[in-house]
């Protein structure tokens, strides 16, 4: 059995599942701590939130100061470059999946912009 696949089999015993295909939980819904540990990601705080505020001097984003997003990885790595005025830039990784884009590919457009 291929690792993946083991990796789900694991999931769907303890009753979480979030994998590209499928996000489901048991009775205790979503457990975000072990999805923070388990792809590798920081958690979103408001220490990092306000890092934002005092470095670009603007509110930050909506979608940050009302906790749409509750983990990151390497976005301390990109206030690091901002605050040394290096420059960088952002990949998003996202795509149409078919020949047209849809309400979805929105979010990470709007808050990398």
């Amino acid at each position: 059995m291929a690792a993946a696949e083991q990796g789900m089999k694991k999931e769907e015993e303890e009753g979480q599942v979030v994998n590209p295909w499928e996000v489901s939980a048991g009775k205790g819904g979503i457990d975000y701590d072990k999805l923070v540990d388990q792809f590798g990601c920081q958690r979103l705080d408001a220490a990092l939130v306000d890092r934002v505020a005092r470095l670009t001097g603007r509110p930050p984003h909506v979608f940050l100061r009302r906790g749409l997003f509750f983990a990151h990885r390497d976005f301390s790595d990109i206030l690091d470059l901002y605050e040394k005025g290096e420059k960088f830039y952002l990949y998003t990784g996202r795509g149409p999946s078919s020949e047209a884009l849809h309400f979805g590919h929105l979010i990470p457009f709007m808050f990398t912009k």
